[in-house]
């Protein structure tokens, strides 16, 4: 039984890395950073990657088996990802698991915020909580009416994607526009 597991993420390979690709290719769209006011820091990349990951498994959540099999697999690469870019910045080993914990919470917390907010499509609460977690401490951050704006037609545009779309990896979010921030 454990041999099927190994067997399917194996085959499945080639899929989650060319779905995790393209997430992390659009969380890095250079917008967000020039224009929507997402700082460019490893925080802010985080911050980006974690609003992308909940948009995909959201979508992933509405599908089929295949759907959510491949979403589980998309989030142990995020995870995994994070780990070995810890790793990169030098972060000790014995620290690791405890840093890992807790940017597992920051992601949890965040699936349930934007979560309620996307789910009720509203706008104002989706940009009040992308403001507190992208800027902390700061009362105002205009530019978080925008991400926001992305974030609510992103979610539209990907309820039209379909299972095969999924299955295949193909899934491509759209990339943010000035009319974003109108």
């Amino acid at each position: 039984m454990i041999f099927n597991f190994f067997r399917k993420n194996k085959s499945n390979r080639a899929i989650v890395d060319r779905q995790y690709e393209t997430l992390t290719s659009t969380a890095r769209i250079p917008f967000f950073y020039s224009d929507m006011d997402v700082p460019d820091t490893v925080m802010g990349r985080f911050e980006m990657l974690c609003l992308v990951m909940i948009l995909f498994f959201r979508r992933t959540g509405k599908s089929g088996v295949s759907g959510q099999e491949l979403a589980q697999e998309i989030i142990d690469a995020f995870f995994q990802d994070i780990d070995h870019s810890i790793r990169e910045l030098g972060i000790g080993d014995q620290s690791v698991p405890k840093r890992m914990k807790k940017l597992a919470g920051m992601f949890y917390g965040r699936v349930q915020s934007y979560g309620d907010a996307l789910g009720s499509a509203d706008l104002v609460a989706l940009a009040e909580a992308l403001r507190r977690n992208i800027h902390p401490g700061e009362e105002a951050a205009p530019a978080m009416l925008g991400l926001a704006r992305w974030a609510l037609r992103t979610e539209g545009d990907l309820s039209a994607v379909t299972e095969d779309e999924i299955a295949h990896g193909t899934l491509m979010l759209p990339a943010p526009t000035n009319e974003d921030l109108q």
